[in-house]
């Protein structure tokens, strides 16, 4: 399905209810499958979330989670231990494309028995469960959090615990920090120090109902349809709090840049265009929440911004690859775009390309972060059903407080 976004003008004030993290859900649903008597509300409706609900499900020998990254790395070190159980691990052809050697040597060096089926180094993958005894493990610290979350998330169950020693500079960190903390919210000891991880074993956590704080990712998306919007506009998202577990949360730091201002009321959090932009060149360090940059730059360009992003290498290894793909679609638009691994540069536009094709390749993110633009001018986005990877309902959230679209089934 393809949408045609016309040219919108969202509500003077504007409510949206959003689910839950899709980080934080998909965590928690694997610890609840570790440790009995955890209970979870306001689990994200995401598709991934679905999907790892589905596959924690038992006796399924052959899993396939499409393409839920997620999903991929956390129910690899999930099913490592599970003991008397093998199954298949698989995914679609792009999840058989993302690496996932790093996360399946480092649980071999623990002594789980995992073979490769297709291409080595990548899914899909035969997992046959077992008891692990060792509990220390080495990994390079500049990999994708992902990785290090699904060993830690599994760690307070290995009988001796895990030592995890990352070597170099570390990033993701609010993510694997949330981790931790969820861990700790469950009962499971942990120590962060430096570059290395303790998880002390814990085989039986107290019962408890675990709220799940609504997703900063899907929050990125108003952030940058009031950005683009007249001053005075204002959207109020729920559920949020201003002491986030997720790293996603710097979102109301960074779009001060664009204009808007942030304000928490108990469990809201309030978006409102309060100024112009007051610089024409901006830059972001998004080492620690790569996945808002898409956001990010396409909110630069609607608004003409020169705008230079780093800490970007994670986004070559998501659905697509992010950062050609960001080039692509925004030099469609117009936009004049220097990638390199690590980094994006855009220039100062003054034109918007009207009723211009955005492709999604498969990526939700790349749906959601070109919609805002319709606020400046019509934009079509192919694929448009790629959103319920994270947020189902998006589309009928965007028409609700304002946009004007059309959809296209051919």
């Amino acid at each position: 399905m393809n949408i045609k976004l016309l040219k919108s003008e969202i509500k003077n004030f504007s409510k949206i209810t959003i689910t839950g993290s899709k980080s934080e859900s998909n965590r928690l649903l694997l610890l609840q499958a570790l440790h009995s008597g955890l209970e979870i509300e306001n689990i994200s409706n995401s598709d991934d979330s679905v999907l790892m609900q589905k596959a924690l499900a038992p006796k399924k020998d052959v899993i396939d989670i499409h393409h839920a990254g997620t999903a991929m790395r956390f129910l690899t070190a999930y099913f490592a231990i599970q003991t008397n159980r093998e199954v298949v691990l698989t995914g679609s052809s792009r999840m058989k494309e993302r690496p996932i050697s790093i996360l399946v040597e480092a649980l071999q060096q623990l002594g789980a028995d995992i073979s490769y089926l297709e291409e080595v180094g990548f899914p899909s993958l035969k997992i046959k469960g077992k008891h692990i005894l060792k509990n220390k493990v080495n990994l390079n610290a500049n990999v994708s959090s992902q990785y290090i979350s699904a060993l830690l998330l599994v760690a307070s169950k290995l009988k001796n615990g895990l030592e995890l020693t990352l070597n170099g500079e570390i990033t993701s960190i609010p993510y694997i920090n949330m981790t931790l903390a969820l861990l700790n919210r469950i009962g499971v000891e942990t120590n962060f120090n430096e570059n290395k991880i303790e998880v002390k074993p814990n085989f039986e956590v107290k019962k408890q109902v675990l709220v799940v704080e609504s997703d900063w990712s899907s929050a990125s998306y108003f952030y940058s349809a009031i950005a683009l919007s007249k001053i005075g506009t204002e959207i109020e998202l729920t559920s949020y709090k201003k002491d986030s577990l997720q790293g996603d949360s710097v979102l109301a730091e960074i779009y001060n840049a664009f204009g808007v201002e942030t304000s928490f009321e108990k469990n809201t959090v309030r978006l409102k265009k309060a100024h112009k932009v007051n610089s024409v060149k901006l830059e972001f360090n998004l080492i620690k929440s790569p996945d808002i940059a898409q956001t990010i730059a396409v909110t630069a360009f609607g608004l003409g911004l020169e705008c230079y992003l780093t800490g970007l290498h994670t986004l070559k290894i998501k659905e697509t690859d992010r950062l050609v793909a960001l080039k692509t679609e925004l030099e469609k638009l117009g936009a004049v775009v220097s990638i390199t691994d690590n980094t994006l540069y855009l220039e100062t536009s003054k034109t918007i390309k009207k009723d211009i094709k955005i492709d999604t390749y498969y990526d939700h993110r790349m749906a959601m972060s070109f919609a805002p633009l319709a606020l400046k001018k019509p934009i079509i986005i192919n694929d448009a059903e790629v959103v319920s990877k994270s947020f189902p309902t998006f589309w009928n959230d965007l028409k609700s407080i304002g946009f004007l679209i059309e959809k296209n089934n051919n």
